[in-house]
């Protein structure tokens, strides 16, 4: 019962995102972003690379089950000020463009259908034993098991983006700077940013770039 739910949650939750990014996006067209996108796409061996812009103002970049990248509109207005470079900008596109090209968009979601099953399972079981609480500790586990397996990702995109972007001569200092701004643009007092949810810290991702730059020029 707990995995016949777990799919029915994921097949609704992938039903909804897909509906709601088709409704609430259009393509990007900036002509300095284009420019950079086709350096990119040239080292992949791609005609283009589609970028989208998701109409939300939370700072973020998302890769959907489909392949598609996006940005938020709040994002965009961000590069629009001035706040972000294109160069940086390129890098997360890079970074989403990574999340689709090793598979970890569409495992999201199939983990997803997963960590629910474990979730209405230990609710079910805690319950028993633990009235009331239960499955709160049953969310508190499974958020954990999230949060790995999310900061793995990470840290893989971050890999593959910085690749790519050496490759195409757009350099890594453009990642390793605008880490630095999401996390000055991070709340404090407790509060997270949309980009920041489940991530490493800031300084261990750009301490693991580095490592990748040294490794290369030795």
């Amino acid at each position: 019962m707990a995995v016949i739910i777990g799919l029915v949650m994921y097949r609704f939750s992938a039903w909804r995102t897909g509906r709601d990014l088709d409704q609430r996006s259009t393509l990007l067209n900036d002509p300095a972003l284009l420019a950079l996108t086709k350096k990119m796409a040239l080292q992949l061996d791609l005609p283009q690379l589609k970028t989208y812009i998701f109409e939300v103002e939370p700072v973020n970049g998302l890769a959907a089950p489909d392949g598609r990248i996006f940005i938020t509109r709040g994002f965009f207005k961000k590069y629009r000020s001035g706040e972000v470079t294109a160069e940086e900008m390129a890098s997360v596109i890079a970074h989403e463009l990574g999340h689709v090209a090793l598979g970890h968009s569409k495992r999201r979601m199939i983990d997803f259908s997963g960590q629910n099953a474990i979730r209405v399972a230990l609710s079910m079981v805690l319950g028993r034993y633990i009235p009331f609480f239960g499955i709160y500790i049953a969310n508190f586990l499974v958020g954990l098991l999230a949060a790995g397996l999310s900061r793995k990702d990470e840290y893989e995109a971050d890999a593959y983006a910085a690749a790519l972007l050496e490759k195409s001569g757009i350099g890594l200092y453009p990642q390793i700077s605008l880490f630095r701004k999401l996390e000055e643009w991070t709340p404090k007092g407790g509060g997270t940013a949309a980009w920041l949810m489940s991530h490493p810290k800031t300084q261990d991702r750009i301490d693991a770039i580095k490592k990748l730059e040294i490794a290369w020029k030795t």
